[in-house]
């Protein structure tokens, strides 16, 4: 397996019906950062990237007529991060919906959940992988 840590491999479409509000939150909310925002007709979002140091999502859509869609509220994700307490903070002040506070697992992990405005799940924590 050759790896590139200047390159994102993997992309996690979440589904958003109001593409353009779920990206203010997930900016506000977590920090992502914009860094491709492609509009449509109509001022339509057609294609978005936020990063995240050392990953990235793509917002997907619930549009029935796409081939990708999923039902609202049906992504989840789990992303690292060194400062869970403080990116908890950031996403409860943006009105995240608190599934559990941060908590310090056994394998050495501090992590939280929450529920962003449609409901898909997000994971933050200290857990990089092995």
């Amino acid at each position: 397996m050759t790896t590139n840590a200047t390159r994102t491999t993997i992309w996690p479409l979440i589904p958003y019906a109001d593409k353009k509000a779920g990206i203010r939150f997930l900016v506000e909310a977590f920090g992502f950062e914009e860094t491709l925002i492609v509009p449509g007709e109509g001022g339509e979002i057609v294609h978005a990237e936020l990063r995240w140091p050392g990953g990235g999502i793509m917002i997907g859509t619930c549009d029935p007529g796409s081939p990708f869609a999923k039902p609202k509220g049906s992504g989840a994700a789990y992303v690292v991060t060194d400062a869970p307490d403080a990116v908890f903070q950031r996403a409860v002040a943006a009105g995240a919906e608190v599934v559990h506070e941060p908590v310090d697992h056994d394998y050495g992990s501090r992590e939280f959940s929450v529920r962003d405005p449609e409901g898909n799940s997000w994971s933050f924590g200290t857990y990089a992988g092995s």
